[in-house]
């Protein structure tokens, strides 16, 4: 096995995994992609939902779900990757993940987001603010925040309010 001196990522809303045939077409298309992790959000998991959610090679799965069949994350590790856990917090409502490890002696944190189109704002503002602590230079973070960030991701006479410039300034 090679060693990449690099850590690939791939994230994904994926709107729900109810259906089997879902869940075996994100299989394939994560073992196509080949990345060391892959983030998802939305996964619609309950606590007894988690089982469902199988790849090949990836045996380490780590969730965070409701009681409801709403919003719900999880993050991937790949087995071709020796990521040790230190410690993993989540929310109970299913909004935020995040794993706490090292990669060949280096520390890592993958924080995985899904933020509401409700309230989203002030959601992530007191997030990062709860989270500012256990974030440090090693730290990664992906997911869904419902806006657009860049302009690449909105149309050209959206404007770039200004909880969004707070929102970069805080991810930069």
């Amino acid at each position: 096995m090679a060693i990449r001196t690099y850590i690939s990522i791939i994230t994904l809303n994926i709107n729900g995994l109810k259906t089997p045939s879902k869940r075996h077409r994100l299989a394939e298309w994560i073992q196509k992609q080949d990345p060391y992790t892959c983030c998802l959000q939305e996964t619609h998991f309950t606590s007894r939902d988690t089982y469902k959610l199988k790849v090949r090679g990836w045996k380490k799965i780590f969730h965070a779900n409701r009681n409801q069949k709403k919003a719900g994350l999880a993050i991937l590790i790949s087995d071709k990757i020796d990521l040790k856990m230190k410690k993993i917090l989540r929310d109970k409502e299913g909004y935020y993940i995040m794993n706490k490890g090292s990669i060949q002696e280096e520390d890592i944190t993958i924080l995985n987001i899904y933020a509401t189109n409700i309230g989203s704002s002030q959601y992530r503002r007191q997030l990062l603010t709860t989270l500012k602590g256990k974030i440090d230079n090693n730290t990664i973070i992906v997911g869904d925040f419902n806006t657009p960030l860049t302009a690449m991701d909105r149309s050209s006479r959206q404007k770039i309010s200004k909880e969004t410039q707070a929102l970069n300034e805080a991810l930069d």
